[in-house]
C-alpha cells in the first residue's frame, strides 16, 4: 500500500493500461475484462484488475498532468513491481494530415516543463517510449486491421485551448521533432519508466483538431477509444 494505493501487491498485474479518467477505467474493466474487481478508490483514482483471454491485467487511472501520472507510475513501478504500463489517453491534432479518430503511437514525448529536473535535477525535455512495447502495439494494430500513425507529441502542463498564443507555443517547438499532437501525461511516464527501469508505452486517440473542424457523436467517439482499448488489450496478450 501506498498513501494514494490502497491495492495489495498481489492484486496488481505486472502488465497495466492507464487511462487518465477514472471512469474510463470503469468502462474498460466492465466491457473488456473478466472477473475484474475494483482494487483502488482512494481518491477516486479507479483502479480495477481482471482478465483478458486469461491474462491478468491491471486498469488503472492517472488522472490529469504530468504530476499526476508521475505519482501512480512511480508507486506502481516501484512498490507494486509493475513491469510495463500503456497510456490509453485522447489528443488534439497539430498535423493538418491527422484526422479525429486517428490512433497515434507515440515515439518521443517532448515538453517545456520541467518534471525530470524536479524528479532528479535533470535538465531533460524529451523522453522516448519503449521500443519494445511500440513494436507489438504496431504488430498488433496491424494484425487488427488498425492503422496506427508514428509520431512525436508535445506534453504540456496546460491544457492548450487555454494557451493565449497557440501559433507562439507550436513556433517553439524544436523544428526536427514534427511535432503531430498535443496532451499532458506522458513525458512524465516515459521518464518514469526510465528512472526506474521499467517499460512504457502511449496510444492516444484524436479526438478534436487545430486544422480541421469535424462533427463527432459520443458513439463515434467512443467507438474510436473501443478501438485503441482493443489494441492494447490484444497487445497485452504478447507482452513478457
Amino acid at each position: 500500500m501506498t498513501p494514494h494505493n490502497e491495492a495489495k501487491r498481489e492484486d496488481i498485474s505486472d502488465i497495466v493500461l492507464m487511462p487518465g479518467d477514472p471512469l474510463r477505467a470503469k468502462y474498460i474493466a466492465e466491457n473488456f475484462l473478466e472477473n475484474s474487481r475494483l482494487i483502488n478508490s482512494v481518491r477516486n483514482m479507479l483502479g480495477y484488475t481482471g482478465y483478458y483471454k486469461g491474462r491478468k491485467i491491471t486498469v488503472f487511472a492517472s488522472g490529469m498532468g504530468m504530476p499526476s501520472i508521475g505519482i501512480y507510475s512511480y508507486e506502481l513501478y516501484k512498490f507494486y513491481d509493475v513491469k510495463s504500463i500503456i497510456r490509453l489517453g485522447s489528443c488534439g491534432a497539430y498535423s493538418p494530415d491527422l484526422n479525429i479518430f486517428d490512433t497515434i503511437l507515440v515515439d518521443n514525448s517532448y515538453t517545456e516543463g520541467n518534471f525530470a529536473y524536479s524528479l532528479e535535477g535533470v535538465d531533460c525535455h524529451l523522453a522516448k517510449a519503449d521500443e519494445s512495447l511500440n513494436s507489438i502495439l504496431a504488430e498488433t494494430a496491424k494484425t487488427q486491421g488498425n492503422n496506427l500513425i508514428l509520431g512525436n507529441v508535445l506534453c504540456s502542463e496546460v491544457f492548450d485551448y487555454y494557451v493565449k498564443d497557440l501559433e507562439a507555443l507550436i513556433n517553439r517547438f524544436p523544428k526536427d521533432l514534427n511535432i503531430i499532437g498535443a496532451e499532458m501525461e506522458s513525458f512524465a511516464l516515459f521518464y518514469t519508466a526510465k528512472y526506474l527501469n521499467k517499460k512504457a508505452a502511449c496510444l492516444l486517440t484524436v479526438v478534436d483538431s487545430h486544422y480541421k473542424k469535424q462533427e463527432i457523436s459520443a458513439d463515434e467517439r467512443q467507438n474510436s477509444l473501443n478501438t485503441m482499448i482493443q489494441i492494447a488489450l490484444d497487445a497485452s496478450l504478447k507482452i513478457d
